[in-house]
């Protein structure tokens, strides 16, 4: 038995026309042979109107009840489609992620998958053709509806394609796959037809909204050939695979930024073991995710630590901090989020020199001074006035001459 994953987004399952697109693109994968597992978000704008809704009757939604409601979303997607499948004579049904069964945690809001009925499913695909399913939500060892975080139904996809050992992943969406950077930023920008796991781990860490992070992640670790192509065209998209030797001919793939960012420093604390887990240990219980972190050279047995984080975790970082500072004694805290962070990433990276120096120096030729830096083995990434984003990346891309083929190495 052949099976395809195919995943649409929100844009496009937003109404009757756009669905029947999306039918056929299923049609077509029919056609060729394959029994069709189709993922679905909700509509365009119905989570949002659904937190909103939930926010008008609670000022503190529990995240449990919360996760019953959002997942009405994905439900109504899936049930609608499916009508119009059977309409047009297709053996098709929908499913829930509790009758898949998608078994998950019980971290309501940010649920992560632990195992799928797969046998379950397959006895369906010898009765029905397609079966419909709602993505991004599952159910918790307690029986109780989960949803797996925002983009999840990616995840979802990703996730029933390793179980099911498809033949590969569709991610469908409202662009035609993985650009070198943001095309709304820099009209230079390329798509490209093949990225490693690992670069587009790096490029979703950075705020690239192609792919849900943690979806890379399961395509990586269970080797599932992941095609990004746009709903609304027939064109190749870019496939998100293993690393293979060419790869690393190309020194840098992307330009990436976040601007959902905020910088945080603490001026003037005392400098001996310890403080680095006071500071980041409740930090990290509270759900905070810390990026960048820069200590300063000790003077006088004391020293500044500086962080980011994102800006949607602010206010519950300096309740925090000002907690924390009674003991700390830091001279002086502040906040800063008029920051972003551009990355340049590339597998190339890893046995090459010469990116960090071309970084530089092409940012200082424009006079965007770098405030803090951080590198892993194929990223590098500098956090920069966010008034400079536009700016920084076109002028890396233009620097690694992304609009060709990318900086290849010699």
């Amino acid at each position: 038995m052949s099976i395809l994953v195919q995943k649409f987004g929100g844009t496009s399952v937003a109404g009757l026309d756009r669905m029947r697109q999306v039918q056929q693109k299923v049609q077509a994968a029919l056609a060729q042979g394959h029994k069709v597992v189709v993922v679905l978000s909700a509509m365009s704008g119905e989570t949002n109107r659904l937190l909103d809704l939930a926010r008008q009757f609670s000022s503190r939604p529990p995240a449990c009840e919360q996760d019953v409601l959002l997942s009405t979303g994905e439900q109504v997607s899936v049930a609608l489609f499916a009508m119009l499948l059977k309409d047009a004579g297709i053996k098709a049904r929908s499913l829930l992620g509790f009758q898949m069964t998608m078994h998950t945690d019980s971290d309501f809001g940010s649920a992560r998958i632990s195992s799928i009925d797969c046998e379950k499913l397959r006895a369906m695909l010898d009765e029905y053709d397609v079966l419909v399913a709602a993505g991004f939500q599952g159910l918790d060892p307690n029986g109780r509806i989960t949803t797996l975080g925002r983009g999840g139904s990616d995840t979802s996809a990703v996730a029933l394609a390793a179980a099911l050992n498809a033949e590969g992943c569709e991610i469908y969406t409202d662009v035609e796959g993985v650009f070198t950077t943001d095309p709304n930023m820099c009209d230079k920008a390329r798509k490209m037809p093949r990225i490693a796991y690992d670069e587009m781990l790096e490029m979703a860490s950075m705020g690239a909204k192609v792919l849900q992070i943690r979806s890379v992640e399961f395509a990586k670790k269970y080797n599932v050939p992941v095609h990004v192509r746009s709903t609304f065209s027939d064109a190749p998209g870019t496939w998100v695979t293993k690393e293979v030797p060419e790869m690393e001919a190309v020194l840098v793939a992307g330009i990436a930024y976040d601007k959902n960012q905020a910088r945080c420093t603490l001026r003037d604390v005392q400098d001996r073991p310890g403080v680095a887990a006071a500071i980041f240990g409740p930090l990290a219980e509270a759900g905070v995710l810390v990026d960048m972190i820069v200590q300063n050279t000790s003077e006088d047995g004391r020293t500044d630590m500086t962080f980011t984080i994102s800006r949607g975790d602010l206010e519950r970082t300096q309740e925090l901090i000002a907690e924390l500072n009674k003991d700390l004694q830091a001279r002086e805290v502040t906040f800063n989020t008029q920051v972003s962070k551009v990355s340049v990433i590339g597998v190339g990276m890893r046995n090459h020199s010469g990116v960090a120096s071309t970084m530089f120096k092409s940012l200082a030729a424009e006079n965007i001074n770098i405030h803090l830096i951080s590198t892993s083995e194929i990223k590098i990434t500098c956090l920069i006035d966010d008034k400079y984003t536009e700016l920084a990346v076109r002028t890396l891309h233009d620097a690694f001459g992304l609009e060709k083929h990318g900086a290849v190495c010699s």
